[in-house]
């Protein structure tokens, strides 16, 4: 297996726009709770070439309990080929103590939670974090020496104006990051943030998601990014390679509650529930609900919705003869260009890749 996601649900505070499996610590055995990883990590062999700690926060975890696991991870999984080890982060709870434990065990790469910088999108999130704390973080992690660091930024907020978002990115650029990510946010189904959308308090805009998207495009490649995925932007050498691995459909296991898993044309996931993920795993029980056998049509649709999100694009040879002549269409558009091998979307069609996808697939 040689991708690794460890989930850990754990939160200060509940964002309202996330669908994540999270909650706040409670009185949860952290003990316990790592026990229960490390036992689940001995269930099959391990070689993996990236590892990808995910949450939640992952850096919520006690200096005790994290080098615990970090270790413990350690002795149970072949880490000899291991090329990109990421941990996320969320500001307040990064310590100079605890990057340099993360540095020490492995970490190579972190990606730190801002969403934005400003004090009235960050209260709109619901973010337990106000810039000076988030900057204040992100030179304790450039301290530590990570050869790779990473911004995760938000966009299309209720509220956000285009020049708040404007200077979100020229800020983030200036801190000199090797990574960026930038999301357009998603109304998801069980959180605060769609039932505010569903009451008419929010509303989405499809145009005004364009303008973003596009700013962020500008900007950031005028910086020095790549555009390598709708996404995400990097620095030459910087890709996330695991989530690229998610992007071309590699297989990857998931440790953890709520952790989804893809191997061997099978995906299920953990049982979203940390208490009894907890008990079932340290008895020895499968944690693993909703199995499902992948067929070759649903790896061929989900290839659509992935890879023509990616610089490289989607394989031509996936689109079939009677959606060829959609090809030729969207291409008098403007939305997307294709050659021998690949299709790839232009600038104006990025916004629009989910509509493109499903139109391609026939």
């Amino acid at each position: 297996m040689h991708h690794l996601y460890v989930h850990i649900p754990f939160c200060h505070r509940i964002c309202p726009y996330c669908s994540f499996h999270k909650h706040t610590p409670g009185g949860t055995d952290m003990v316990a709770f790592v026990d229960a990883l490390l036992k689940e990590a001995e269930k099959q062999p391990l070689k993996p070439k990236t590892i990808f700690f995910g949450g939640g926060t992952p850096t919520m975890l006690s200096d005790v309990h994290l080098e615990r696991l970090l270790r413990g991870l350690r002795e149970r999984v072949d880490m000899s080929e291991v090329a990109e080890f990421t941990m996320e982060a969320n500001p307040r709870t990064v310590t100079t103590s605890k990057a340099a434990l993360m540095r020490e065990l492995g970490v190579t790469r972190v990606s730190l939670g801002i969403q934005a910088w400003d004090d009235a999108t960050l209260k709109t999130l619901g973010r337990d974090h106000a810039p000076a704390e988030a900057e204040e973080t992100w030179q304790v992690l450039r301290a530590a020496g990570f050869p790779s660091l990473s911004l995760d930024l938000m966009f299309s907020i209720p509220g956000q104006s285009i020049e708040t978002w404007r200077n979100t990115l020229e800020h983030s650029i200036a801190l000199k990051p090797n990574h960026i990510s930038a999301y357009n946010l998603n109304y998801e189904e069980d959180t605060d943030f769609f039932r505010r959308l569903r009451a008419g308090e929010f509303r989405e805009d499809e145009g005004r998601d364009a303008d973003f998207f596009h700013l962020g495009i500008d900007l950031l490649e005028a910086g020095g990014f790549e555009h390598y995925e709708i996404s995400n932007y990097a620095k030459p050498g910087h890709r996330s390679v695991h989530n690229e691995a998610y992007w071309l459909g590699a297989d990857y296991l998931g440790l953890g509650p709520g952790a989804f898993s893809t191997v061997a044309g099978k995906r299920w996931h953990n049982v979203k529930d940390t208490p009894r993920y907890m008990q079932m795993t340290l008895a020895g029980e499968d944690t693993a609900v909703e199995v499902e056998e992948l067929t070759p049509e649903h790896r061929r649709t989900e290839r659509f919705g992935l890879e023509l999100r990616t610089a490289r694009g989607l394989p031509l040879s996936l689109i079939t003869p009677e959606s060829r002549r959609m090809l030729d269409t969207l291409r008098e558009q403007g939305l997307l260009n294709f050659d021998a091998n690949h299709v790839r979307l232009t600038r104006d069609g990025k916004p629009l890749v989910d509509p493109i996808a499903v139109a391609l697939m026939g």
